[in-house]
């Protein structure tokens, strides 16, 4: 696993992790812990990561299953004071994600339903080379 805090975009500066690994379900547990020691570094509170470790579960998971690539970029950043973007890079075109709505019965397909529900925004960007499915949550005061 590796890390970094480097900044890639220009512009003013704010906290940055990121990680690249491989797709693989063992890699699940690898991105929420990124995440939560992120948070932690961060100075935030104990809801927004668990919050933003739920949604980094869902967009490994489902970037694992349908991604068809060897690794994963798993990213936290908080782009503004008030918000966490949880975002996951695969290297596929194909499979992009689509909001379903499963019945009772289906075993699956409910990952970005609870992503749609936790989340205050989320999306998908095409890349060259594949695609970044990134989550947001707003950040609540440490007063409210």
């Amino acid at each position: 696993m590796t890390m970094t805090d480097k900044q890639v975009r220009p512009g003013p500066q704010y906290p940055r992790q990121s990680v690249t690994l491989a797709s693989e379900a063992a890699s699940v547990p690898a991105a929420r812990q990124m995440l939560h020691q992120a948070c932690t570094e961060w100075g935030l509170d104990q809801d927004a990561a668990e919050t933003g470790a739920l949604l980094m579960s869902e967009l490994v998971t489902n970037a694992i299953r349908h991604g068809h690539s060897h690794s994963v970029r798993v990213i936290a950043e908080q782009p503004t004071p008030d918000r966490l973007r949880v975002t996951v890079v695969d290297k596929s075109r194909r499979c992009m994600p689509e909001l379903q709505h499963p019945g009772p019965d289906a075993l699956g397909g409910r990952g970005l339903l609870l992503v749609d529900l936790l989340s205050d925004r989320w999306g998908t960007d095409l890349l060259p080379w594949g695609k970044r499915v990134w989550a947001e949550i707003v950040i609540k005061a440490a007063d409210q």
